[in-house]
């Protein structure tokens, strides 16, 4: 039995507890019992992830629970990366426009279809994924899937709903500009991938989304939303033969029936070693990304690199544990007042990545905040202890199981999983992966992406006292007499 069901199990009976008669002695033991799944019981128990292909090259998985509720949602293998300069922004507009009605169901008909379900529609656009999904109740699956059908096959792109959007998404570009942390990290990709087409902002520019036509949206649909580009995927009390069954019923029409059409080849998408820097002294805080290229996603570097983050930690103000947490960034973030948070991040592309850290400070803090940050990795790539990759081990594991918590990130997973790998990787896998990194793969991957190499690096706000680049670039390396 899966750890969630376990834990919802526990919650029931402990609301019995207080609302009827109470249970017997054998009956609290089986409860606690049940409560104790071991880790290890925990990823033995996760159901098997079942893939079919139909015909027209649609992908259908499914992972069956004995959830109430389950999450289906569509997978394309579309985003930002697959636009031109002119066309950027064409992925952000369709996925507004796809929510707001179809062919059949035009306008507010669509929405109030899903609500009488009871249900709830997202979607989202990344870089190298559009995804479409709905959280319902088991019972609504096949409905479900038919309303996605609907919604990618016969997106209505209305010349008057379009306008609308059209105001929405501008003033949404309005609101993204004050939100600093997401401008560093464009700034990043602009600079990381200067010229390509991970350089560009998901939301695509201002200018773009003034000028986009319905014809701009219809032909980016007509390109990029094919079968054999799309992962159907479900989680949750479903079936996957009726799972299957629905696809087949509801995923046949145009553009469905286009089996011959593959995904369009992908430029490589070099990696430059420079900066940008967008210096505001009237901000009051100052936002520094630095990063060295990482691998792209099904390389297994990953998981070592996923460890190092580990190690290194994260830290924000408002933690608890001060210069007591096991991360030694933390403690002399705490004791000598350097940031007011940092993170590390490792972002993965189909054949690149950016693996780095971003932090927040005070202007004045900046050059001991970043002389501390690339110190943190050269001590990485040359004196890793064992006793650091167990700990950040032990967290992977964590963040790991914790995914499994709801349907919603199970269906996530499995669609993401099947675009970026070709197949859904069992977190027994995963485990086997972290259980056999040790101190010296840390070190060496490490030193493989981060010892003296040429970083990307964004900053906005007041950066007076970020170092020259040249100084930057030394940091990247120890001279040891």
């Amino acid at each position: 039995m899966a750890a969630r069901s376990v834990c919802r199990a526990g919650s029931a009976a402990g609301r019995a507890l207080l609302w009827g008669p109470r249970p017997s002695a054998a009956l609290l033991t089986l409860t606690r019992n049940r409560g104790a799944a071991t880790y290890a019981q925990t990823l033995q128990n996760i159901p098997e992830t079942q893939v079919t292909t139909l015909e027209n090259g649609l992908r259908v998985a499914s992972e069956e629970s004995n959830h109430p509720t389950c999450t289906v949602g569509v997978w394309i293998e579309a985003g930002s990366r697959y636009e031109d300069p002119k066309t950027n922004g064409a992925a952000f507009f369709v996925e507004h426009m796809a929510l707001k009605g179809t062919k059949k169901r035009p306008g507010s008909a669509f929405e109030k279809e899903v609500e009488s379900l009871g249900a709830h529609l997202n979607g989202y656009t990344s870089r190298e994924q559009t995804a479409f999904y709905i959280k319902a109740l088991s019972k609504d699956m096949p409905k479900a899937v038919e309303l996605l059908s609907d919604l990618v096959q016969n997106c209505a792109l209305e010349d008057s709903q379009i306008e609308k959007e059209r105001v929405v998404i501008l003033q949404e570009l309005k609101e993204m500009d004050s939100n600093l942390a997401d401008v560093t990290f464009d700034y990043l990709h602009a600079t990381a991938y200067q010229g390509t087409s991970l350089a560009h902002t998901v939301e695509g520019t201002t200018d773009n989304i003034k000028r986009m036509t319905r014809g701009d949206l219809a032909s980016y649909v007509d390109t990029h939303f094919k079968a054999p580009r799309m992962v159907l995927a479900a989680a949750g009390g479903i079936s996957h033969k009726e799972l299957v069954d629905a696809a087949k019923q509801h995923f046949t029409g145009p553009p469905f029936t286009s089996k011959g059409d593959s995904v369009p080849s992908l430029k490589r998408c070099r990696f430059t070693g420079s900066e940008i820097r967008a210096r505001d002294d009237g901000l009051p805080l100052a936002h520094i990304a630095l990063a060295v290229e990482g691998p792209g996603w099904a390389d297994p570097d990953n998981v070592v690199l996923n460890v190092a983050n580990a190690i290194i930690g994260r830290y924000d103000r408002t933690f608890g544990g001060g210069k007591n947490q096991s991360s030694k960034l933390a403690t002399l973030a705490v004791e000598h007042n350097l940031c007011h948070s940092f993170e590390p991040f490792n972002t993965c592309y189909s054949d690149t990545g950016l693996f780095g850290f971003h932090f927040v400070s005070d202007p004045l803090s900046v050059d001991d905040m970043m002389f501390c940050a690339q110190g943190e990795w050269m001590r990485l790539c040359t004196s890793t202890t064992e006793s650091e990759v167990t700990r950040a081990k032990n967290y992977l594991r964590n963040a790991m199981v914790a995914q499994l918590d709801g349907t919603t990130r199970v269906c996530e997973n499995i669609g993401s999983h099947l675009l970026h790998y070709g197949r859904r990787i069992p977190l027994e896998e995963w485990d086997a992966r972290i259980s056999a990194v040790d101190a010296k793969m840390v070190r060496d991957v490490c030193s493989k992406y981060i010892y003296d190499k040429c970083p990307a690096i964004a900053a906005v706000g007041p950066i007076e006292q970020l170092l020259d680049y040249n100084r930057l670039r030394s940091a990247m390396y120890w001279v040891r007499l």
